[in-house]
């Protein structure tokens, strides 16, 4: 589980809160600017609040005995070493976590990369680093999975595939937390919404909940948002 408790850090969060439960796709919505990857970088421990407490499993991040185990995570601009192969990248940080290195061949094949493991991160397209980031996320097993804008830069058959793991990850009691700007691949996949604007929510609940009374989850979200 995600608990995230009248989070701040002026003057980008005014004491957010919301809960991201197991078993759910957590869709995390909100304007350029609102604070969304603020926000994910306090609950991952890249950045220290002003304010509030964020919790995964009931621990901050800082002090999970074995993080990647707990939570796996990719964040909008992080990125492998350009020069190193796919391969490596993720055997380095399998052997800094004391994750065993099965899990390496596991993820690439999982994340479609397996062909291409031993090319060079620079000749990745922009849909390869998002699937290796993935794969990196993936790695520890984790029972929570953060992600921020996942299908950036796929294509149709990455997009579906995405959505399928969110999907099979929620199935299998995972807590999943996505951040994204594509309204209709939000209203895809989550189960649950958490809409933020200025710094602040504006709406929390069920898919269904949220988006009562309007037309579409972009009509819903434009009217939370005052776009």
């Amino acid at each position: 589980m995600i608990e995230i408790r009248d989070l701040s850090k002026r003057p980008a969060l005014d004491r957010v809160g919301f809960t991201a439960r197991p078993g759910r796709v957590t869709g995390f919505l909100g304007p350029n600017g609102a604070g969304k990857s603020t926000t994910l970088r306090l609950l991952l421990g890249l950045d220290r609040p002003s304010g509030g407490t964020a919790l995964l499993n009931g621990r901050r991040y800082r002090d999970l005995r074995h993080p990647l185990r707990t939570v796996g995570a990719l964040l909008d601009g992080a990125g492998p070493v350009p020069e190193r192969r796919a391969v490596d990248h993720l055997t380095w940080i399998a052997q800094s976590n004391r994750i065993p290195r099965r899990r390496v061949g596991e993820v690439l094949d999982l994340a479609g990369l397996t062909a291409v493991a031993r090319t060079r991160v620079r000749r990745y397209s922009l849909g390869m680093g998002q699937r290796l980031g993935i794969a990196a996320a993936l790695l520890g097993d984790p029972a929570i999975l953060v992600l921020d804008e996942p299908v950036n830069g796929l294509d149709p058959d990455g997009i579906r595939w995405v959505r399928e793991l969110l999907r099979d990850s929620a199935a299998a009691g995972r807590t999943v937390l996505v951040s994204s700007h594509l309204m209709a691949e939000t209203a895809e996949t989550a189960d649950d919404l958490v809409v933020i604007a200025r710094g602040r929510v504006v709406a929390a609940g069920p898919l269904a909940e949220v988006t009562a009374g309007h037309r579409s989850l972009e009509a819903a979200f434009f009217a939370l948002t005052g776009r």
